[in-house]
């Protein structure tokens, strides 16, 4: 016992040694540039009304409101999910979908069943930490190819051509802030018959025809296999999905054990997110305002020398600051002039790369933003 005490005690030193210790912060009131609450729904009125609206109108959850009571397939299935699953299906332009009880047991729930034995999963080197996970559980092989760059890609295609080959990348990273060439990439799995696997974590809600994401936008569509939503970001809300196939669908639900043995999301959570779908077309007015605030940031970093910015057009803007003390001390020093912004470190990105991570909202006004980039001005350079 004393020796498995030690050992944690020995990892999270370790972790102290080289600044990379994590700790909770609580909930504060500076103004926010750290959360993914981009369009403001997790705090909107208009959403609480009507969630509280559609709670006090529908009686179809058996009584049931803060507990599902069972999963999906013992007690916690409910007519009001299915048509949930259905108007999420239509909306993303997808046959089907399935509610999963997080985007990370989503990315789990599918990569650790549908690639099978022999199988051939090419995922980009900054794919999710969930979408690995979910690898790790396959018995498919797996095999990275450097970050957003396609003809790297084409050459694992190529050694591989022949295989069942799942080819995962996000949308938007979340990292990094940057976007996939989806076209480019969908074309090669197109020419060489993979599968292509996006993750629109951070542009569900945000890009396409009423936030339906990049997949939408581009038209891209029926030519993905499986495209994987999270709603605890820009839908302020809680719980993923996977859309694709109604086959895909069906081999989810009997084989997918992050969906099978999980107790299924609360009927408050299902409520309140139909509630933000029916927001979210009426929310254009808000994704307009976030691509507002995204063009005037980099035009104001851009005017201080000496801060290198990654090249993005997302609500996340990362600043590079590298050293894991130098980028904390960098942070505190900003949110102590009442601006919330976050350190991420390494290991969580690769040494060197440490960075400053500021996510922009609908709610931000221009003067916050011209306030927070006096504080980098005046705290990174110092």
């Amino acid at each position: 016992m004393f020796s498995t005490f030690e050992s944690l005690r020995k990892a999270l030193e370790k972790r102290k040694q080289n600044s990379s210790f994590r700790s909770l912060v609580i909930e504060n009131k500076l103004i926010d540039f750290c959360s993914t609450d981009y369009l403001g729904f997790a705090k909107s009125d208009e959403l609480k009304k009507s969630i509280l609206e559609e709670i006090k109108n529908n009686f179809s959850f058996s009584g049931n409101l803060s507990g599902s009571s069972g999963s999906r397939l013992m007690r916690g299935n409910y007519l009001y999910t299915e048509n949930l699953e259905n108007k999420i299906a239509n909306h993303h332009k997808a046959e089907a979908s399935l509610i999963f009880n997080s985007g990370y047991d989503a990315n789990v729930g599918f990569f650790s069943c549908v690639p099978q034995r022999g199988d051939i999963i090419l995922h980009d080197e900054l794919i999710h930490v969930s979408s690995r996970e979910g690898m790790r559980l396959s018995f498919a092989l797996k095999f990275s190819f450097r970050h957003n760059d396609v003809n790297h890609l084409e050459e694992k295609l190529k050694k591989f051509k022949g295989k069942n080959i799942f080819v995962s990348v996000e949308s938007v990273y979340s990292m990094d802030g940057d976007f996939s060439p989806l076209e480019a990439i969908s074309g090669l799995c197109e020419k060489y018959q993979a599968h292509l696997v996006v993750d629109e974590a951070h542009a569900t809600g945000l890009y396409g025809p009423n936030g339906a994401g990049r997949i939408v936008e581009l038209g891209l569509e029926k030519k993905t296999f499986a495209v994987i939503h999270t709603f605890g970001k820009a839908l302020g809300c809680h719980g993923g999905a996977i859309a694709g196939s109604r086959l895909l669908r069906e081999f989810l639900i009997n084989f997918s054990h992050s969906f099978i043995y999980s107790t299924a999301i609360p009927p408050i959570n299902i409520l309140a997110l139909n509630c933000a779908y029916d927001l979210l077309t009426k929310s254009n007015d808000k994704i307009y305002k976030i691509n507002y605030l995204i063009n005037l940031f980099k035009d104001k970093i851009k005017m201080i020398n000496g801060i290198e910015i990654i090249p993005g057009f997302s609500p996340i803007q990362c600043l590079i600051i590298p050293g894991n003390e130098r980028v904390k001390n960098a942070a505190n020093k900003i949110r102590e002039s009442g601006y919330d912004v976050r350190a991420v470190l390494s290991p969580t990105v690769p040494g060197g790369r440490e960075r400053l991570r500021v996510c922009l909202h609908s709610f931000n006004s221009p003067e916050e933003l011209e306030g927070l980039v006096l504080s980098i001005k005046k705290n990174v350079l110092s």
